[in-house]
């Protein structure tokens, strides 16, 4: 008993944190400040981008050979590794995690208050949120290894492990990534280091009582939404992680190859990843402003503003759903519209990792030299620090990035359509409905990337 209520303490503890500050521009995407709109249209660059994934959906309809689709998700080259190695790299690994994670907590009590020379917000926000997580694309889901919190988790006394209610699933770590966002946009973290590392401690209270309560594989494969994350976002990467060592095979086709059950959790958890990344920039574009403005002059807090947007914003869910029941109708099936939603759902992973490089990929680039700089000194680090001025032209790269995300998601959606539907008119027809939802998503992502940075009136 006596655990969950330290457990509920350290929530409130939190909320509470998070209660006493404004909402401000000073989250993720606005710290290096250099976000800039591209100079094409914007009409034409929505109009062009939702044209484009429609016509990659009718050229991918030509390819209609189950075996040719099949055969190209599962070219694989296969790079056996000697456990000896294997674990030598895990200690080494694991404890300098501990490590890092120990100087960011006190950098961030001691260090310096300009965001730009402080260790803990540029190792967090610009080289692990922003840096590791595009590395993840690549190298798959390497997190279990990098996890400072697992690694601590592992070395905890054992405990005779309660267990994890079934019926709760997947949705604490749905509900923990929205408040994880939520947070992160309404508190200046990152820009004011005590207050991140006192973010920090309350989730790491959180995590190794919740790992300790239901063990570690237990919290970290259903709770933690962290590690959630990366093992979605590690489906992209072309190296994958085997038992005997790792196997290179194309990009995203181990999401083809997924296999996925009745889990509205699962689906909801997805659809969550994707939403938060746009969440992040919707709320630093003049639209947000030009619309909060007059909301909070009337007296609404800022506070319960936000929060109902990103719950609100969630709803895509539900149009995702919907969806996925009419798939069931224009596929012709018999198949259950919870198991179309969860099979069809890894597609949208390549659409919230396209946008996650539009939006993060300038501000890690921005701060890399900042980064470099901190990282050889973290404990006297140098009161100026160089910052990566970005040429003009780098916005177009920001829509390239978004436009791949969604032409990938095409790809997906077309062979998971081949693997579930027989013949050849089913698996397109049954794309139809989320073709729609993808030009619709693709034309707004293209939409939010191309305004500029805009701090809302409450700051």
């Amino acid at each position: 008993m006596w655990a969950k209520r330290r457990v509920l303490t350290i929530i409130l503890s939190t909320l509470g944190v998070a209660s006493l500050a404004q909402p401000t521009a000073a989250h993720v995407g606005g710290l290096s400040g250099t976000t800039t709109s591209a100079s094409v249209p914007t009409w034409l660059t929505i109009l062009t981008g939702g044209v484009i994934v429609g016509a990659s959906f009718m050229f991918t309809s030509l390819m209609t050979d189950h075996t040719a689709i099949r055969a190209i998700n599962e070219w694989r080259i296969v790079v056996p590794t000697p456990n000896a190695v294997r674990t030598a790299i895990r200690y080494a690994v694991q404890g300098t995690s501990i490590g890092v994670l120990l100087v960011i907590l006190v950098t961030g009590f001691t260090g310096p208050q300009t965001p730009t020379s402080n260790f803990a917000i540029l190792v967090v926000w610009a080289g692990w949120w922003a840096g590791y997580t595009m590395t993840v694309y690549l190298f798959g889901n390497t997190w279990p290894l990098f996890n400072p919190w697992r690694a601590i988790a592992e070395l905890l006394p054992s405990s005779r492990h309660r267990t994890y209610p079934e019926w709760l699933g997947a949705w604490p770590s749905v509900a923990a990534l929205l408040a994880l966002v939520w947070l992160e946009v309404i508190n200046p973290v990152a820009q004011d280091s005590q207050l991140l590392a006192l973010l920090i401690i309350g989730y790491s209270v959180f995590t190794l009582g919740g790992a300790w309560l239901y063990g570690t594989e237990t919290w970290f494969g259903n709770v933690d939404p962290i590690s959630r994350v990366f093992r979605c976002y590690g489906l992209l990467a072309p190296f994958q992680r085997t038992e005997s060592g790792f196997e290179f095979k194309l990009p995203s086709a181990a999401l083809a190859e997924r296999q996925v059950s009745e889990r509205v959790d699962e689906t909801a958890f997805i659809i969550a990843l994707l939403w938060v990344t746009t969440y992040d920039g919707f709320v630093s574009t003049p639209l947000w402003t030009d619309v909060a403005r007059p909301i909070v002059g009337v007296g609404i807090p800022p506070l319960l503003l936000y929060s109902l947007t990103i719950i609100a914003g969630f709803g895509f869910f539900y149009i995702y759903r919907f969806a996925a029941h009419q798939v069931r109708q224009t596929g012709r099936t018999y198949v259950t519209p919870e198991f179309i939603e969860g099979w069809f759902a890894p597609s949208l992973l390549p659409i919230a990792a396209g946008y996650h490089i539009a939006h993060f990929l300038g501000y890690f680039l921005t701060l890399t030299p900042a980064l470099l700089t901190i990282l050889s000194q973290p404990f006297s680090p140098p009161v100026n620090v160089q910052v990566l001025v970005l040429p003009g032209w780098f916005p177009i790269l920001q829509l390239l990035f978004v436009l791949l995300g969604h032409l990938v998601a095409v790809w997906v959606a077309h062979a998971l359509a081949f693997e579930l539907f027989p013949g050849k008119l089913k698996p397109i027809r049954s794309q139809y409905p989320f073709i729609i939802v993808m030009i619709f998503y693709t034309m707004t992502s293209m939409w939010v990337v191309t305004q500029p940075f805009t701090p809302p009136p409450y700051v």
